[in-house]
């Protein structure tokens, strides 16, 4: 299956196709530079994203805390993520940086808050 990309990983933009060739190896074309080649393939093999959201807060005056991933996820477990964040109620104060989950499903990716909230 080719798939049609538009790497992000620098400010050119490049338009890559990428697919599996006969033996199964990953092919990277369009790229203008070695992180395209990079981009395209762990897009194509396993692509991640940076998750934001929001948790509940027991805060009276803000209702919410925005947070954030401090490293790409893996697209298949962005859903269970946020079903659980959206679970989630934090306790006042808090901190900027502060994490709120810890090796998600021992992915090596904390969610932490991305704002202060204090009473």
């Amino acid at each position: 299956m080719e798939k049609k990309l538009i790497c992000i990983s620098c400010p050119i933009g490049c338009r890559l196709t990428v697919f599996k060739n006969e033996v199964s190896e990953i092919i990277v074309t369009g790229n203008l530079c070695h992180r395209g080649q990079i981009y395209g393939t762990e897009e194509y093999s396993n692509p991640k994203r940076i998750v934001t959201a929001v948790v509940k807060t027991n805060s009276k005056t803000v209702s919410y805390a925005p947070v954030k991933t401090d490293k790409p996820l893996a697209k298949e477990l962005i859903g269970e993520l946020l079903r659980t964040l959206y679970r989630t109620t934090a306790t006042v104060p808090i901190r900027l940086g502060g994490t709120v989950i810890d090796n998600f499903k021992l992915t090596g990716v904390n969610v932490v808050f991305s704002r202060t909230i204090v009473e």
